[in-house]
């Protein structure tokens, strides 16, 4: 049995068709939901508020996994809690305090995550390991979906894992941007344990058999 997990990105469905696009989801071998939260500040794009987040929690039977991509991100994190997310995710870059910010997210009842950009080190998070139930590591420059991904991610998602495992901690690595068959079973071999895939599963002819695709991989 599979033990990584699928996290389709809605940012590639059907703005127009979330209902019927998360009954499909409901019903397929995904795991999670994936829900790009963009501001047009800190990545030029901008996606979904609270209201929305709040609709899709009402139709999923999956956990969302709520990625914000928004500067000063403090501001947002009791309303998307009260929203649904059940992972909910700050960039590492977008916090002052960032050990605090994923404090606060665990105070509302979330998983906390922390993701960082192709440039940011994974030595930019080794402090806050001890709050932290996810680590995204971005694998395309954020705010856009139908990316190639970064050759660099390989050795990223590496360092990363050998970092965790000289802790007492284990959060769950995901890779977040150009993820495809491509490249999915490299991305597990180096380390990742959930796929975020958005292009690649909703511009197929069939997302459902794409995500069973995915999730076969050992």
């Amino acid at each position: 049995m599979s033990k990584h997990l699928i996290a389709p990105s809605l940012l590639a469905s059907d703005f127009g068709n979330f209902q019927q696009t998360i009954e499909m989801l409901n019903n397929s071998e995904a795991d999670w939901l994936h829900v790009d939260v963009m501001d047009g500040l800190f990545v030029p794009n901008i996606t979904f508020g609270p209201g929305t987040v709040a609709m899709m929690h009402k139709h999923s039977q999956k956990p969302l996994d709520v990625h914000l991509m928004i500067v000063d991100p403090d501001r947002y994190l009791e309303d998307f809690a009260k929203a649904g997310a059940t992972y909910l995710t700050v960039h590492a870059e977008a916090c002052t305090h960032l050990h605090r910010s994923l404090q606060r997210i665990r105070e509302l009842g979330c998983k906390a995550g922390v993701a960082i950009n192709p440039h940011t080190p994974i030595s930019a998070i080794e402090n806050v390991l001890d709050v932290v139930d996810l680590i995204i590591v971005m694998s395309v420059n954020p705010g856009f979906g139908g990316q190639k991904l970064i050759q660099q991610t390989y050795k990223k998602l590496r360092q990363l894992r050998l970092m965790i495992h000289e802790t007492p901690y284990n959060p769950l690595i995901e890779v977040d941007g150009g993820v495809n068959m491509d490249n999915a079973a490299e991305l597990l071999e180096a380390g990742a344990d959930v796929l975020v895939a958005g292009n690649f599963v909703f511009s197929s002819e069939n997302p459902v058999h794409t995500i069973e695709q995915l999730k076969s991989l050992q």
